[in-house]
């Protein structure tokens, strides 16, 4: 008798293994679908680029260049199998109702609204047609950093075309621009009841997702990866404000276990990028976190660090004018400039005081991304700032 149930027990036990089995494959097979539906919606058949037919239509190249061009393509077609699609320039100019709505540019090129087929909306950013090297591996960087990341604070890259006449990138677009529109765009403002246009909550909002994105960079992805240039024009907002850390052209990925880099030249904008970014000083993925902090001060204030005179007249340097009065007990006077009411003091009074932690002059001195979210959503309790001005550097 028990023999016969034990029996029975090894056949139940195969048959719902056996149904268990199948149940996953079927999942498997419904996912790989899902997938091939996702990219037959977003890149049609033609839309990988042909070396031959476009070298026999285009103006003839050195031979060094069709070689460099090879070694681009290898590289691209490794990054495609990871996630971004690979189009063609006639997909661009589909997608782009030819190009009709110039949405931005920048020193890199010009941004076009679109669509796909499948009326997903999109940003397609078109690089000017005379890069040098230094572009080209920009390109490189930007394609192959986003293809390695997603997070709900970061901007989802679809795609790519690199050929002899097109090089573009294809993002996520996203309604409300760029958060320094929000910030220092007059015509945004104008006509607005508040001044700034957005509830200081809001801006709160940005600073604590923006930080999200960072820290995801920094600490949560497989291989560590900074920025190099975070500032407002690199931070994109959705529909709801939601932000998203833009623009990996500068980014390069490095081992965790590799705390310094060494750097081939100077990265980043001047007035957000660190000061070992500028001298001779070993920069880590700190570098990022002081062009937060940065950022942090514009939003507070909603004006630019550093604002131009009258030209009699010294030039005002806004983080230090907030240690200033922070340091005597005045910062009331930073809310009434920056028109922030008292039942956000809290709040701003946090965003400063992790502003000032962010920009020491000291890498080892700037806390982590993680602890400043942390400390941004009341989780951590902030130290007193010390003065980060003690060394006397030009940040301008």
């Amino acid at each position: 008798m028990n023999t016969s149930l034990a029996l029975a027990g090894i056949i139940i036990g195969g048959i719902a293994a056996i149904l268990v089995l199948k149940f996953i494959m079927r999942c498997v097979e419904a996912k790989h679908a899902e997938r091939a539906r996702r990219q037959e919606a977003l890149a049609p058949a033609s839309g990988t680029y042909d070396s031959a037919a476009a070298a026999a239509g285009a103006p003839p190249h050195h031979h060094r260049v069709r070689v460099e061009m090879e070694s681009v393509n290898r590289f691209l077609d490794d990054i495609l199998r990871e996630k971004p699609a690979r189009f063609t320039p006639e997909n661009l100019r589909e997608f782009t109702g030819d190009y009709a709505e110039r949405v931005g540019a920048g020193g890199f090129g010009v941004v076009y609204r679109g669509s796909f087929p499948n009326g997903v909306q999109v940003a397609v950013k078109i690089l000017h047609s005379t890069l040098d090297r230094r572009a080209e591996e920009q390109f490189m960087a930007e394609v192959g950093t986003a293809a390695r990341t997603y997070h709900i604070n970061l901007v989802r890259l679809y795609g790519f075309c690199f050929d002899a006449t097109t090089k573009a990138l294809v993002y996520e677009y996203l309604e409300n621009g760029s958060l320094d529109r929000i910030l220092f765009d007059q015509e945004h403002h104008r006509g607005r009841r508040d001044g700034a246009g957005v509830e200081f909550d809001t801006l709160h909002g940005i600073v604590v997702g923006t930080a999200r994105g960072v820290r995801y960079l920094h600490e949560e992805c497989q291989h560590r990866i900074i920025h190099y240039d975070i500032k407002p024009g690199n931070v994109l907002l959705a529909a709801d404000y939601a932000p998203k850390v833009a623009d990996f052209g500068l980014a390069k990925l490095c081992n965790r276990d590799n705390t310094h880099l060494t750097m081939t030249g100077a990265r980043g904008t001047p007035g957000y990028a660190a000061p070992e970014l500028w001298l001779p000083l070993p920069v880590t993925h700190k570098c990022d976190v002081y062009s937060f902090g940065m950022l942090v001060f514009e939003i507070l204030g909603r004006r630019r660090n550093l604002v131009s005179q009258h030209p009699a007249e010294s030039q005002e340097w806004y983080p230090k004018w907030v240690w200033q009065r922070f340091d005597q007990g005045r910062f009331y006077e930073v809310m009434a400039a920056s028109g922030i009411r008292r039942k956000d003091g809290e709040k701003a009074e946090r965003m400063c005081m992790v502003a000032l932690w962010c920009i020491q002059y000291q890498p080892e001195a700037r806390p982590s991304m993680s602890s400043v979210v942390r400390m941004l959503e009341g989780e951590e309790q902030i130290a007193r700032p010390v003065n980060p001005f003690t060394k006397q550097i030009d940040f301008g």
